[in-house]
């Protein structure tokens, strides 16, 4: 008997997905020669070859059977002899995951400044995966390592960040943040929980409601002080050890673990606090300047990051498959419409990569003290903006993966496609909502300034580009930077008129700023002669986004830019 010849395609499809997401990226590898230098790509690259492969053959598979809903975290409050242990069980495969992926080294390398780019690379590739269980326990340990190291006493420093950073699974702590509370999500300022000094230690009491990383060895906790201001300014940020220099548990207990939408093989769950055991991180005072100075955008960065890599995993998926899958006697890949799809998303992915990774250029140079006050304020507008635009465009993206798929796209045993949407839609609300983002940029450009900052930037961009046909690009940027900059200064000068429109016109900023982005990265490749498609990636977003009254049809260049795209 024949086999049938859909099946036939479908395993050839399977044979022939990439075997390494690092080769099947060459864009990472040129972004970080563009943005650290050949030697800073020749230092790291072979660690990310072998973790490129590592995770789309080893871990991928993992992954597979930890996310599978009968294997998913659960909770043990007590042991068999009725010890209360307040214990999160995983599936083996979890933990098997989670030793490779520490041994890459991504949380070993913070323990040096001027790392960010390297464990950006690492935990891009890691988020082909989604969330995967251990991306977010990898964003939270970062912000608690970087809080660690900027603003803790020695004595907290040598206690608690040694085992932060150790690369070994088994022995290293992991870390979690619990900001959230029943009233209280976006607006942290209305936090009950308490802080009540008790000699040389604190004690935090009161409910938390979602903690992700419930299982972590260090909880980072927002308390409020007893007796301090109202607000923002009565909190203090705290290290919460889980278990006590003695091995005893400390004091607090899970309620449930939350049933969630995506992101289900990392447990996320409602704790109690009752007189826990705590330390100061920095002084009280400045707790919640620490909590979103270094923390929160610390998770911002990297949800970013991990964004991109979704973005970039549902793109081989589809790709992959439109190549062998056939609807009425062609290759669905030969289809213009679904051309098209494709093509769109390797852009948006590749805008998010050029915003994202030139975030992460700016860590850098703020970390090894070689910032100067204009790349500072830069900074505080990306890394908000760029966790905003760079979300909402990955469930974007997730949702072309499903259609180029069709109905196999909503399976969740056919490819990872479904589990990167569910992933990414969590992805979204992490770390502050769209709205509670813009609502901070508009205050910080109202207050400091920064759009001026993100102009210059822009502008000095464009104004440096060398290829002829780039600059008409430039051009259609100027023009849109200036007509858009009339609208945002009303929203910074009337307060009603911003709050209602701000959103909508970071959302255009936030596209000119990548448009610019690819821009400069392509004159850059251009000038050294590098293969590259990225000058066509450029035009076509500016002209999907940018560009007033464009359309495909009246464009003799689409069809032929879509190939070119497709081409690289």
């Amino acid at each position: 008997m024949n086999e049938n010849p859909g099946r036939l395609a479908l395993q050839r499809w399977k044979r022939e997905k990439p075997d390494n997401f690092y080769h099947a990226d060459p864009n990472l590898a040129a972004t970080i020669r563009l943005l650290a230098g050949d030697s800073a790509l020749a230092r790291i690259e072979e660690r990310l070859a072998a973790f490129g492969a590592e995770v789309a053959t080893v871990v991928d598979r993992l992954a597979d059977e930890y996310e599978r809903i009968e294997n998913l975290p659960a909770l043990r409050r007590y042991s068999p002899i009725g010890e209360r242990t307040e214990e999160i069980v995983f599936h083996p495969s979890y933990h098997e995951a989670g030793r490779r992926i520490w041994a890459s080294g991504i949380l070993a390398c913070r323990a040096e400044p001027g790392t960010a780019i390297e464990q950006a690379a690492l935990f891009y590739l890691l988020t082909h995966l989604g969330e995967g269980g251990h991306a977010c326990p990898i964003a939270c340990t970062t912000g608690l390592i970087r809080a660690l190291q900027t603003h803790a006493t020695e004595a907290l420093r040598k206690r608690y960040l040694p085992p932060l950073i150790n690369p070994d699974y088994d022995e290293a702590d992991r870390a979690s943040q619990f900001l959230t509370e029943v009233q209280g999500g976006s607006d942290v300022g209305a936090n009950l929980v308490e802080a009540v000094r008790d000699g040389d230690v604190w004690r935090i009491s009161g409910e938390k409601w979602f903690c992700s990383v419930a299982d972590a060895d260090q909880f980072l906790v927002t308390a409020r002080v007893a007796g301090g201001p109202r607000g923002t300014a009565g909190l203090g940020t705290f290290l919460v050890p889980r278990r006590l220099d003695d091995g005893s548990l400390n004091r607090f207990s899970i309620r449930r673990l939350k049933i969630k939408l995506g992101t289900r093989a990392m447990a996320s769950g409602e704790i109690d606090f009752d007189g826990a055991e705590a330390y100061p991180i920095g002084p009280v005072s400045d707790g919640f300047k620490i909590a979103v100075g270094v923390v929160l955008n610390t998770s911002r960065w990297l949800n970013a990051v991990g964004s991109a890599g979704i973005m970039q995993r549902c793109y081989l998926e589809a790709r992959s498959f439109a190549e062998v899958r056939e609807a009425f006697g062609r290759r669905i890949v030969e289809f213009p419409a679904v051309r098209e799809t494709l093509a769109t998303m390797k852009c948006e992915q590749m805008a998010a990569m050029a915003s994202t990774f030139y975030l992460t250029h700016l860590i850098d140079r703020i970390d090894l003290e070689q910032a100067d006050e204009h790349e500072r304020k830069l900074f505080r507008w990306l890394v908000n903006t760029n966790k905003y635009i760079t979300s909402i465009a990955a469930s974007d993206v997730t949702r072309m993966a499903v259609e180029v798929l069709g109905g196999n796209g909503t399976i969740e045993d056919f490819s990872p496609v479904p589990r990167l949407l569910r992933d990414n839609v969590v992805f979204e609300s992490w770390e502050g909502t769209h709205n509670v983002l813009v609502a901070q940029v508009l205050r910080d450009s109202a207050k400091l300034g920064l759009l001026s900052n993100v102009h210059d930037a822009i502008r000095t961009w464009t104004d440096h580009l060398e290829d002829p046909r780039l600059l008409g690009e430039a051009r259609r940027l100027v023009e849109a930077l200036s007509e858009l900059s009339a609208r945002m200064a009303r929203s910074l000068a009337e307060p009603a008129y911003g709050a209602a429109h701000f959103r909508r016109q970071l959302t255009e900023l936030a596209r000119i700023f990548q448009a610019a982005r690819l821009l400069a990265e392509a004159d850059e490749e251009q000038r050294r002669q590098w293969k590259t498609r990225k000058a066509e990636v450029a035009e076509f977003f500016i002209r999907r986004h940018l560009t007033p009254g464009y359309r495909p049809e009246e464009d003799a260049e689409f069809a032929g830019r879509v190939d070119r795209i497709l081409s690289a």
